[in-house]
């Protein structure tokens, strides 16, 4: 990590779930967030992952890091993560406001919850702690802990996109919950598109204003800085396990399996904004219109099922069996299954293997805040006979990623004439887009973002009451201690 402005005191990290230093495959990200903990000795709070009678606090060192995890009622749970987060914001935040459902008793929950967080971590807090929060079920936390007189500097890091502010105004309540965001003294966010999004919404909704700088003022005066932190990979880990999954027997069998077809390639957690069933209907589309590519090209999807609770969920996984049962069933021959569909997860050595004898990555979300599947697709590759990435310009990595070709995930058409473009791209062009990529990847890798994130932190003041990046007493009081209030103004 780099040596930017000063970092005296403990980093608390504080996210939905916390990756304690014996659970497996916990991602790059979980592995940056212990590197940043440990480099000074820190502090992970969030939810256990665990159902009880009570609320009750577990603490662990370990590493150098110290670990505090709080176990949630069901009523908790299910308002709070099952109902408010993941059945009214992340639907939204992913620009399906048709499947939104909200419910007061899910908001009510979704506030107790951050206000219980906000109550404990409050207590474990050191006057020079600084705090970095973490996605969307902890929207309101900021103005929680400064309604109990937190003035330690606050970061909030948006995983997800943001909606434009059309979108965002059809939450109930939205200018109070969305309004706190401002209890930050940084909001990190993922492409430019997402920051138009928060900048038009406090300019435009709340009658805030734009400061130099960088800085936002909301209406009350208090102000936060938002920027842009594109999250990156572990590119140089990520690289060397692709060149090592090759010399793996399930990746020897796999490639025998294909017989020496060329490979297509998706991998997502099984979800509606992944844009799965135009993804199968453009990979028909393919071999309706290609008939020359039947029995010559395999499409493997990866989707692991996700929220299987969810009436929405078991619906997509529903509809994509039986899609994938037609092409199956009107292309396939005794020697070739034109796709494998497959509901699981696997090793993250054995993706790197999959991802590098794939001719094609195919990511296609309809809406999603950065996709690290493409960049993973991309320093899988081999230098020498790289793949080709077919890309959503919807996804975050698009920004950034100009070497892949660009599609509308919802023109199917369009989605289909690009894969048959990867598959016949000649090597000297697969390369050059490759190379341009993998620059991109390894100039902008993990470690980047989070010293990106956390100079600009720390190069903020701490908020204090009622000075920049304070609250005001009403909204403390609101947010800290009840549910908010019955909305009286337009459009909530």
């Amino acid at each position: 990590m780099s040596a930017g402005p000063s970092r005296a005191g403990r980093l608390v990290v504080v996210s939905n779930r916390v990756a304690t230093p014996r659970q497996i495959a916990t991602g790059g990200l979980a592995s940056a967030m212990r590197a940043a903990l440990s480099e000074r000795g820190g502090l992970w709070f969030g939810w256990s992952g665990k159902i009880a009678e009570k609320a009750e606090l577990h603490h662990r060192h370990e590493g150098g890091i110290d670990y505090a995890t709080l176990d949630l009622t069901r009523a908790d749970h299910d308002d709070y993560y099952a109902g408010f987060a993941n059945r009214a914001l992340w639907p939204l935040f992913h620009y399906r406001p048709d499947l939104v459902d909200y419910r007061r008793s899910h908001l009510e929950g979704y506030l107790r919850v951050n206000r219980l967080f906000a109550e404990r971590l409050a207590a474990m807090l050191r006057p020079d702690d600084t705090v970095w929060v973490h996605d969307y079920h902890l929207i309101p936390l900021a103005a929680m802990l400064r309604g109990l007189g937190v003035r330690n500097r606050i970061g909030f890091f948006l995983h997800i996109p943001l909606p434009a502010a059309e979108l965002l105004i059809t939450l109930p309540r939205h200018r109070e919950l969305i309004g706190a965001l401002a209890a930050y003294d940084l909001v990190g966010l993922h492409t430019a598109r997402d920051l138009r999004a928060l900048e038009t919404y406090f300019l435009h909704e709340l009658g805030g204003a734009l400061r130099p700088g960088g800085l936002l003022r909301a209406p009350d005066g208090r102000t936060f800085r938002a920027g842009v932190f594109p999250i990156g990979i572990d590119t140089a880990a990520v690289a060397q396990a692709a060149r090592e999954a090759a010399a793996l027997p399930e990746i020897q069998q796999f490639k025998d399996s294909l017989q020496g077809r060329a490979l297509i390639i998706g991998v997502d957690r099984l979800d509606y904004s992944k844009g799965l069933p135009q993804r199968f209907e453009a990979y028909a589309q393919l071999l309706e219109r290609e008939p020359a590519l039947q029995r010559q090209v395999s499409f493997l999807q990866i989707a692991p099922p996700s929220r299987g609770a969810v009436p929405e969920y078991r619906r997509l996984r529903h509809e994509l069996e039986r899609s994938a049962g037609h092409i199956n069933g009107k292309y396939a021959t005794p020697d070739w299954a034109p796709i494998r569909y497959v509901n699981q997860s696997f090793p993250h050595a054995v993706l790197s293997g999959y991802y590098r004898t794939a001719r094609v990555g195919l990511v296609t979300p309809l809406r999603d805040g950065m996709n690290l599947v493409a960049k993973e697709y991309v320093a899988c590759q081999d230098p020498r006979d790289p793949g080709v990435l077919v890309l959503s310009r919807f996804a975050g990595a698009a920004q950034e990623l100009d070497g892949a070709l660009l599609v509308n995930p919802a023109d199917t058409t369009e989605v289909a004439e690009a894969l048959a473009r990867a598959l016949a791209m000649p090597l000297q062009e697969r390369r050059k887009r490759w190379r341009a990529m993998m620059d991109v990847l390894e100039r902008h890798d993990l470690g980047s973002w989070l010293d990106a994130f956390l100079d600009a932190l720390y190069a903020t003041h701490p908020a204090r009451a009622g000075q920049r990046g304070g609250v005001s007493g009403s909204s403390q009081t609101r947010l800290a201690k009840r549910p908010l209030e019955a909305p009286s103004r337009r459009h909530e």
